[in-house]
């Protein structure tokens, strides 16, 4: 399992994601489950995959391939939407599903994969969408700017909270950062390092692009002041009559 963020809002795009693939007492891995896509002045795409690591890979393998060894064909590269490279997406996950499905089913595997698909392309504005295991995918609006795959739960209410569609990228590093914390404190199968993409609206180029392993200060920083913070909100609440 792993946990991914990914918002479009206002400013651009933000990507978030760890980069664990194994919680064993004493087999840890780590693999980026982010690929980036990039032609700069035309496009930039960015992928986030959670779920069985040797199907999402090969889906993105594949994409890749095809890009590379079929130029004629409608490609990562030259898509002319974000729509059509979502289709792409889910179109390669269809088809390695559809390809080791029954062999890992027999093995008792787990044969499903999502993604967060999101970028720009020259001639529309920032896109981002999730791309579900059987391939569908729904799309970001104002109203719900931000999707997460994997491991979601104990992340999600920070983002309810605070993020909107005016939420500027500064504000939103920090509540992915601690989205993840709070994953990784809960949960022994999302782990560092945390892999971050910032993508500014119409610079048709990556902005940002950091790794925060368990050891970079900000990302503890961010932990100890998060916890500290909680802790004196929680002292802080009024007590009600009841509780004397």
């Amino acid at each position: 399992m792993t946990y991914c963020i990914g918002l479009n809002l206002e400013q651009g795009l933000l990507f978030a994601s760890d980069s664990r693939t194994n919680a064993g007492v004493d087999d840890v891995r780590r693999t980026s489950k982010m690929r980036v896509f990039s032609v700069p002045g035309q496009r930039v795409i960015v992928t986030l995959s959670a779920g069985n690591l040797s199907l999402t890979q090969n889906a993105i393998n594949l994409l890749e391939h095809r890009a590379n060894h079929a130029p004629e064909q409608t490609s990562v590269y030259n898509a002319t939407s974000m729509f059509e490279v979502a289709t792409l997406v889910g179109d390669a996950l269809r088809e390695i599903r559809k390809r080791d499905d029954p062999y890992l089913r027999s093995s008792g595997i787990d044969p499903s994969g999502s993604f967060i698909v999101g970028g720009q392309i020259q001639g529309e504005a920032p896109r981002l969408f999730l791309v579900y295991s059987e391939g569908n995918f729904i799309e970001s609006n104002p109203d719900t700017p931000w999707f997460q795959t994997g491991e979601i739960k104990f992340g999600k209410p920070i983002l309810d909270r605070i993020v909107t569609w005016r939420t500027s990228l500064t504000e939103a590093i920090k509540c992915s950062l601690v989205s993840l914390d709070s994953t990784m404190r809960s949960n022994l199968s999302v782990g560092p390092p945390i892999d971050l993409l910032l993508y500014r609206r119409d610079a048709f180029e990556i902005g940002r692009q950091q790794r925060l392993g368990d050891d970079d200060p900000y990302l503890n920083l961010v932990r100890r002041q998060w916890n500290d913070s909680l802790r004196d909100a929680l002292q802080a609440l009024p007590e009600a009559d009841w509780m004397r």
